[in-house]
This record gives structure tokens, C-alpha cells and sequence, in this order.
């Protein structure tokens, strides 16, 4: 079995999102990133939820290591 998370890619994705409900891909399968699919069933992790009280844009991690998930903290400066 593939270790989890995969990096998807070594940078932030920055999208323009609506308020409401979202839920972010944290084991990295998904093919909708960064947002979840359900490719995390019957690996041990979930996405996820996170909420916007107004449109914006966001910068969401995509190497899944971030310490302040669902956002990018510079984490993927770091990776091999």
C-alpha cells in the first residue's frame, strides 16, 4: 500500500472559493485536488471540512505536510 499522504505537488494551489462548506483532500489520492473524491475510503484518513464565511481566495496545500491544514505554511520547502 502506497504511504499517505502523497504529495501531490511542491506548491499551494490558489482557488476562488464560495462561503459555505469545503473539504480538503488530506491523504493526496483524490483526482478532484485539493479537494476530496472519497479515494481516502479504507486508507485510515479523511478530508477535511472546512468553512468560508464570505468568498475568497485561498491558498490550500497541496503536499499534503502543512501544519495548518487545509492552508499552505510553506511545508513543501522543506520536502525532498
Amino acid at each position: 500500500m502506497e504511504s499517505l499522504p502523497r504529495v501531490v505537488e511542491k506548491k499551494s494551489v490558489g482557488v476562488e472559493l464560495p462561503a459555505g462548506t469545503h473539504w480538503w483532500c488530506s491523504c493526496g489520492l483524490s483526482s478532484t485536488q485539493p479537494f476530496c473524491d472519497g479515494s481516502h475510503k479504507g486508507r485510515g484518513m479523511a478530508p477535511l471540512k472546512f468553512e468560508l464565511e464570505a468568498p475568497r481566495k485561498v491558498w490550500l496545500c497541496n503536499c499534503k505536510h502543512t501544519k495548518t491544514p487545509p492552508f499552505c505554511d510553506g511545508s513543501h520547502k522543506a520536502l525532498p
